[in-house]
């Protein structure tokens, strides 16, 4: 992970699940409080997970680091 930003965790993690990493795009809006994940549309399933719980994980992680504290986290459509 070469940026210490929460933007740049949430892109390595994707990265790592998706199947199509060069896909991946993490937009910051309002400053850095808003990361909207932008994925290929067949990895879209696997970013969100059964029941969200993927995605949810990720928001977990998210939230416990330093730099996403207060950072939401949505994945675009």
């Amino acid at each position: 992970m070469s940026e210490k930003t929460a933007a740049g965790l949430v892109e390595f993690i994707a990265k790592g699940i998706v199947g199509q990493p060069d896909a991946v795009r993490v937009n910051e809006q309002d400053g850095g409080r808003l990361l909207e994940l932008v994925t290929a549309d067949e990895d879209r399933g696997r970013v969100i997970g059964r029941q969200g719980r993927i995605a949810k994980a990720i928001r977990s992680v998210l939230s416990a680091s330093r730099s996403g504290r207060d950072a939401r986290l949505d994945i675009v459509d």
